[in-house]
């Protein structure tokens, strides 16, 4: 299990990028109006993917660490702990809210009609779902549920 956290950290820094990628390129051509090309769908078809690959990890961790076995426990114990709290409940729903709403993201940019239609739809759903992994990673900062910036290493 040890590999598939470290795994699970490391695809985060990849995530992060492509999710920032993706919300600079939805901006940029929003602003300057050009054309939606093969290279902004690549861009946000990495993203997609990145977090795809991140879901299963993260699924993986989630039935093999013990974190669903607390929650069919009793959530009145869970929630009580805050950092039972974040990774059973808050950190979980929070990321497969944002792999939702990157997938309708997708969905709507390639079903949207103009490039200026593409480049907005790609910002408003990449962005929110990167605001919302960036509000669910447990930062070293983050003093109760802090984890390191690279596990393993």
């Amino acid at each position: 299990m040890q590999l598939v956290l470290d795994l699970h950290n490391l695809l985060r820094w990849a995530i992060l990028l492509f999710g920032v990628w993706t919300v600079i390129n939805g901006l940029t051509g929003v602003l300057s109006k050009r054309i939606f090309t093969p290279k902004d769908s690549r861009i946000n078809l990495l993203f997609m993917i990145g977090c795809d690959l991140q879901l299963l990890l993260g699924l993986i961790l989630y039935f093999s660490n013990g974190w669903w076995d607390k929650m069919k426990g009793g959530m009145g114990e869970v929630m009580k702990n805050s950092y039972d709290r974040f990774f059973t409940v808050e950190h979980s729903l929070m990321m497969i809210i944002a792999w939702v709403l990157v997938h309708i993201g997708r969905s709507a940019v390639n079903r949207a009609g103009t490039d200026a239609a593409k480049h907005k739809k790609m910002l408003l759903f990449a962005g929110l779902a990167l605001l919302i992994i960036l509000a669910a990673i447990p930062w070293p900062f983050r003093t109760e549920i802090a984890r390191p910036w690279f596990r393993g290493f």
